[in-house]
């Protein structure tokens, strides 16, 4: 039997997509042959455009594929295509038109559909091989690119993100989309200043967009503008009132400006609109002024075990988390245990962090910071002596330090700022986290000039943060510990305080905090036990090769003789003594970490050993600190 006139014409697109690869000029003159017999045939305009544009003939692929989305404007391939070449003519304006149509059609694509509903379900997996497939077979698809990026987003891979971002934005900079999701990356990477001009692009666009709004005023936050961030949440509102994770959010901004009681009914608020958003909950019990209900208590046990509303992740383990913190408050500490262990091996579950490589770099800063490095470069750096360096482990008494400095009348507070970790980062020269790090050992390439330079960059990068003309500054980043020598070798005026806690008490405080990002060692009492312990060896090399480089603040002492502990802080600092660092609580400022409520109230003793409720189920954490830290621990363990 012959063939049908469909059947000729499949033959003969099938014969001219063969040679596309291997003969364009050919493939184009088989395409124009079959118009020639079926003319206006959509398919074949637009293979006839790819072979013309690979075979160079741009302003000829051009007017075909402007007639194959004319003949077709609902295929994705034809518009995409359409777009690559305008692209390559320069007509980006045209371009950018082309891609943002692909954009809208790309749902018609049976791979990017089915990419689509794993990102629905959450099942990265299955999705992560779909798009990777898809953009290796058309690498110019904007759509994938944005795709892909959520993918990465949602696993911490922030920076490949960003690349597909903004290639993505290179090709189609009026992809909304893709910009908004940019300016998300940028806001996770701490860069708010960055994703606040992408924000306000968009809100160019659509000034009334709430989503704009609310991301605006998380960024606005993120550089301390407060009162704006306020001020944008409550637009955002205005756009949609009953929106739980908008309420959320500025319930975080009143939280911070120590509007408590407007941050209670802000969370409230959200809880009433979705009465299973863990998030909100959490939010209420990390206030640790709140007390919860019985009621409250049976609602989010009940949103728990609720089997016909499943849950998604993110609410699952913020209830788990609020649970045991309400049940500590209860006195049930056993169950409240088990609740923290559920939330922190549920978060454990999607947190990349590798204790090896914390330790192992501890090591290579031991190797490599020696007494003759620093020698060497004595009297380099920037001389400025403004900021002081506030670091530690996570709650360790770092906020209430950071109070105390900042209810000095020559101190400003700011907050814990990224900058010293991103110029850290910069001289690793990694970019994907599989890459080789030359972090610290680079340091030894760089000349005096160099280290003046860094130095400069870090005060002119947190420069958005100061507020005041107070001479000094507050940096609270507590990670910042591993790289001490580095901010000694810049800023060799810099104040350092090492803010320090009971092995056993402050780790378990960080097992049942939770952080909405960074911090990765926290959801493991044995990861927590070797970062405790690999930073308490950092500190003492610090100290060994830099004595008295840095000011140890105990928070036990801190909290049992105050007015001493303070006198010798300020002192350390080349400070005078002012009354009103012992009155802290009085200082009214911005405080954004998980202490802002306890230092907004005297000091108070009640927690140092709160710990010790729940010592029948810390052996494992107690078996990892008596194997690693030094013998003067042992007593305390």
């Amino acid at each position: 039997m012959g063939q049908g006139p469909t059947g000729t014409l499949d033959v003969a697109l099938a014969h001219a997509r063969r040679l596309l690869a291997r003969d364009p000029a050919m493939a184009a003159e088989q395409a124009r042959e079959i118009l020639r017999a079926v003319p206006g045939h959509p398919a074949t305009l637009l293979l006839l455009g790819e072979a013309l544009a690979l075979a160079g003939r741009d302003d000829e692929a051009v007017a075909a594929l402007a007639e194959a989305t004319r003949r077709d404007p609902r295929s994705p391939h034809a518009w995409r295509l359409f777009g690559d070449v305008l692209h390559a003519r320069r007509r980006f304006a045209e371009a950018d038109r082309a891609y943002r149509r692909h954009v809208e059609e790309a749902v018609r694509d049976p791979r990017l559909h089915g990419a689509a509903l794993a990102l629905a379900e959450n099942d990265l997996p299955a999705a992560e091989p779909l798009l990777r497939a898809h953009l290796g077979d058309h690498p110019t698809d904007v759509a994938a690119m944005r795709m892909l990026a959520e993918l990465d987003g949602r696993l911490a891979r922030n920076r490949e993100a960003e690349e597909l971002l903004r290639a993505a934005l290179d090709r189609a900079p009026g992809f909304h989309m893709a910009r908004y999701n940019l300016a998300i990356v940028l806001h996770r990477q701490h860069r708010p200043a960055e994703a606040l001009v992408e924000i306000d692009r968009l809100l160019e666009v659509e000034p009334d967009n709430p989503s704009y709004r609310n991301l605006s005023g998380a960024a606005r936050g993120g550089i301390s503008a407060h009162d704006d961030a306020l001020a944008e949440f409550e637009k955002a509102l205005a756009g949609r009132p009953n929106n739980a994770a908008m309420w959320m959010s500025y319930g975080h901004t009143l939280k911070t400006l120590g509007r408590r009681d407007e941050s209670i009914a802000a969370y409230r608020r959200s809880i009433t609109l979705r009465p299973a958003m863990g998030e909100a909950w959490w939010s209420l019990a990390n206030l640790k002024s709140v007390s919860f209900s019985s009621a409250d208590i049976a609602a989010m046990r009940a949103a728990l075990a609720d089997e016909g509303s499943p849950l998604s992740f993110d609410d699952r383990f913020h209830l788990h988390f609020a649970l045991g913190r309400a049940l500590e408050d209860t006195g049930d500490y056993e169950p409240s245990f088990r609740h923290c262990v559920q939330g922190n091996r549920l978060r454990r579950e999607r947190i990349d962090y590798d204790a090896d490589e914390t330790h192992d770099q501890v090591v290579r800063a031991e190797a490599f910071f020696t007494p003759a490095v620093f020698a060497a470069r004595a009297g380099q750096g920037c001389a400025a002596p403004d900021p002081i360096f506030v670091l530690g482990m996570p709650r360790s008494g770092s906020t209430l330090v950071e109070q105390i400095l900042a209810s000095h009348s020559q101190v400003e507070g700011t907050r814990e700022l990224p900058d010293i970790q991103a110029l850290a980062h910069r001289l690793s020269g990694r970019r994907m986290r599989s890459d080789r790090s030359f972090y610290p050992e680079a340091i030894a390439e760089l000349d005096p000039a160099a280290l003046r330079a860094l130095g400069e960059e870090y005060l002119e990068r947190v420069r958005v943060h100061r507020k005041t003309d107070r001479p000094y500054f507050i940096d609270k980043m507590p990670n910042n510990w591993a790289h001490v020598g580095l901010i000694h070798l810049i800023l060799p005026n810099a104040k350092i305080i090492d803010t320090r806690r009971h092995p056993l008490g402050c780790c378990f405080s960080n097992f049942k905090q939770h952080f909405a990002r960074g911090q990765n060692f926290t959801y493991s009492l044995i990861e927590l036990g070797r970062y405790y312990a690999d930073y308490v060896r950092a500190m003492d090399h610090v100290d060994t090769v830099l004595p008295g480089r840095v000011h140890r603040v105990a928070h036990e002492a801190m909290v049992e003789d105050t007015e001493a502990q303070v006198r010798a802080l300020l002192a350390a600092c080349g400070l005078d003594f002012e009354p009103a660092c012992l009155r802290f609580w009085e200082t009214d400022r911005a405080v954004q970490t998980a202490s802002s409520e306890q230092v907004r109230r005297p000091i108070f003793r009640e927690g140092l050993d709160q710990w010790r409720h729940y010592e029948p189920w810390l052996e494992p954490l107690r078996a990892v600190l008596a194997a690693r830290l030094p013998a003067r621990f042992y007593g305390t363990l």
